[in-house]
């Protein structure tokens, strides 16, 4: 389980759904609020909270209303018109005006200008809001509640999408039809879905994506949260084993393409940041209510980083990072690193939202260690895996905790797993690992770090030259290894 007990929610009521204001609880393959609920989808709920991103053609109406062009999708987020979408869907606009598109029962479809909030390029996630505010005037508009974790392998999950007849030349007194496609979460894979841009980590489903669902909602099944957005320009080149970008199939003219299985998913964490960045309330879910008291920052959204393909010896990375009140990290130190595992690692840094530490109950600065470690691909190792750092820092009155000797994980034999596993540390004002918990696991490689993470030594965090209580993150990315032909050389 990941930070139970230390996350909190208010719930209120709105629209008939439950939802909660600004803190968040967990939710994760081994927590109890990932057990089925028995409850179905609120298809009603669902269906009201889509939204059609389409171009406004006709500023008078004919016998058949509005004609428009249809983009893509989105979803509202929040009783205040906030929605999210791809990126890449108002890129195809060229500068026009987006619109969204609104039902109301036995009425022509509305448009609502869209006006755009915020913009993460490199991980194709946008920021729109309604103007007018739908939720000021009308009942029959609706907003999701988005999901603190990270969706796992194996679980159940429902893309929902709107699309017109005719994409191309559509008219408002005409339907938009809904699409619902479960499918079951596969895996994760990371993908540089525009070039020069910085890689984003996808999670795979078994459902062939379609034009015109770029941006639509992936919903979790058992929490009924989006826990991502489809992603229509990723595309696996199987001859390869890689991912690439495709033909965005957010354009309908490449209506005969079809992705083949598996579709992409963008996590909902890359929103999540962008949204606590501009400081925009979102909801979630009611069962992931907890309590927040801690006195260091704790993880909201974090991603981990690709292990770079170019490298064969592994490597290590270390950050001090200074936590605002906002829980976003203000400044970004690096301790020690190289490329390539630098670069991978404060791209991946540049998107993490804290809950902030807290003071008396008022949110203060903190300053957090955050350790990348990227264990050698070659079994046994071709170098030592343990690592001194005693005589690599300066004595300072504020500072972070130090990690002062470090342990890479041993690959499980016979596994042929790979992937990441992110771990949150508390050490104690005499430096000792007082707990470790997972915020995210991946069998049987979380049992591997977190006997690597026990060996561990730490100096204390200090806030005016005190030692204070502090946490650290650890990110261990594995690769599959291959076998080494030297012998396991002695450790330090």
């Amino acid at each position: 389980m990941a930070l139970n007990g230390k996350l909190a929610a208010v719930v209120v009521m709105s629209l008939g759904c439950l939802v909660s204001t600004h803190s968040r609880a967990v939710r994760g393959p081994d927590s109890a609020a990932n057990q089925e609920t028995g409850a179905p989808l609120d298809e009603r709920t669902l269906s009201r909270a889509l939204c059609p991103i389409v171009y406004q053609v006709d500023h008078s109406p004919s016998p058949r209303g509005y004609r428009y062009i249809f983009y893509g999708n989105g979803f509202f987020i929040d009783e205040d018109g906030y929605l999210l979408t791809a990126a890449h869907v108002l890129s195809q606009l060229h500068g026009g005006q987006p619109y969204v598109l609104l039902r109301h029962p036995g009425a022509p479809l509305e448009f609502a200008q869209a006006t755009l909030v915020a913009v993460d390029r490199d991980h194709d996630v946008a920021i729109l809001r309604a103007s007018p505010n739908s939720f000021n005037s009308r009942e029959t508009v609706s907003f999701l509640p988005l999901a603190h974790e990270m969706a796992f392998p194996g679980e159940s999950v429902v893309a929902a999408a709107l699309e017109p007849l005719n994409p191309r030349d559509a008219y408002t007194s005409e339907p938009a039809f809904e699409e619902r496609s479960p499918g079951e979460v596969l895996g994760f894979e990371f993908s540089q879905l525009e070039k020069g841009r910085a890689d984003t980590e996808l999670f795979l489903f078994n459902h062939a994506v379609r034009p015109g669902e770029s941006g639509a909602p992936v919903i979790a099944v058992d929490s009924h949260e989006a826990v991502g957005l489809i992603e229509g320009q990723w595309l696996r080149d199987d001859s390869m084993g890689l991912a690439a970008p495709r033909t965005s199939l957010s354009n309908p003219r490449g209506a005969a393409e079809i992705a083949p299985l598996p579709g992409a998913v963008i996590p909902i964490h890359y929103a999540l940041a962008l949204l606590e960045r501009k400081g925009i309330a979102w909801r979630t879910s009611p069962q992931n209510a907890g309590t927040i008291s801690t006195s260091a920052p704790a993880p909201l959204s974090l991603v981990p980083a690709p292990y770079p393909w170019q490298s064969l010896f592994g490597g290590e990375v270390l950050f001090e990072a200074l936590v605002d009140r906002r829980g976003i990290i203000s400044d970004l130190k690096v301790v020690r690193g190289d490329e390539p595992f630098l670069e991978q690692a404060r791209d991946a840094v540049r998107t993490w939202t804290f809950f902030p530490a807290r003071v008396d109950g008022q949110p203060v600065e903190a300053r957090m260690a955050i350790d990348f470690q990227f264990p050698q691909s070659y079994v046994p190792p071709r170098s030592a895996t343990v690592h001194h750092y005693e005589d690599s820092f300066p004595s300072l009155p504020d500072a972070a905790v130090v990690p002062l000797t470090t342990v890479e994980p041993e690959y499980p034999s016979g596994s042929g797993a790979e992937g990441s596993v992110i771990l949150y540390e508390s050490i104690d004002r005499e430096g000792n690992l007082e707990s470790t918990e997972v915020v995210r696991g991946l069998e049987p490689l979380t049992a591997a770090t977190l006997a690597a993470a026990k060996q561990w030594r730490f100096a204390p965090a200090k806030r005016s030259g005190a030692a204070i209580d502090s946490g650290a993150i650890v990110v261990v990315t594995f690769r599959r290894p291959a076998r080494s032909s030297r012998g396991r050389e002695s450790k330090k």
